[in-house]
């Protein structure tokens, strides 16, 4: 009896695992059609306007869900990363996977939030740039290790969102 139990057991783990495998996969897909197009950086992005600045990047999502990461090649993935600003977009240099690269005419919105890509952090503890990939929006989150220097890039950056937006008290974009 004890060695069947064991069996269902184990049958019940593969089965859970391969859900979430297929889940992850089909996510992918489903996302794949309307992120076409992922922007890659270019061969040379010349001098930072502003860092880098080191930290971890949390994950990209869909915009307005922040818990929809994205899962197309591997933009999921969190790594150490850091972040920097140059003439033609931002570039997250992230170790272990693939650089993401933001060009200046996709950004739509830079804010300071708490929560993205399932992670939770302190009050401001993200720096969030909403950004346009192909027909979608998405939110890219990146922890500084040191958060002073987020004023700095919401400055710089809510200068470089579409126009249209208004800036609220704090500097972040309405």
């Amino acid at each position: 009896m004890r060695i069947l139990l064991t069996l269902l057991t184990i049958a019940v783990l593969v089965l859970a695992v391969w859900a979430m495998y297929r889940g992850w996969t089909r996510r992918a897909q489903r996302q794949a059609e309307g992120l076409r197009g992922w922007p890659a950086p270019p061969a040379e992005v010349g001098p930072a306007l502003l860092g880098p600045t080191t930290g971890f990047y949390i994950g990209t999502t869909m915009a307005g869900n922040w818990q929809d990461r994205v899962t197309v090649g591997d933009i999921g993935h969190r790594a150490t990363a850091e972040l920097s600003l140059h003439e033609a977009g931002v570039l997250l240099a992230r170790q272990g996977c693939s650089d993401l690269w933001v060009p200046r005419n996709a950004l739509v919105e830079v804010r300071t939030d708490n929560k993205l890509a399932g992670k939770v952090m302190t009050r401001d503890g993200l720096l969030v740039l909403r950004w346009r990939v192909a027909s979608e929006e998405v939110d890219s989150g990146f922890r500084a290790d040191d958060k002073t220097t987020y004023p700095e890039w919401l400055h710089a950056l809510a200068h470089e969102a579409s126009s249209g937006s208004d800036q609220d008290k704090n500097g972040d974009i309405a």
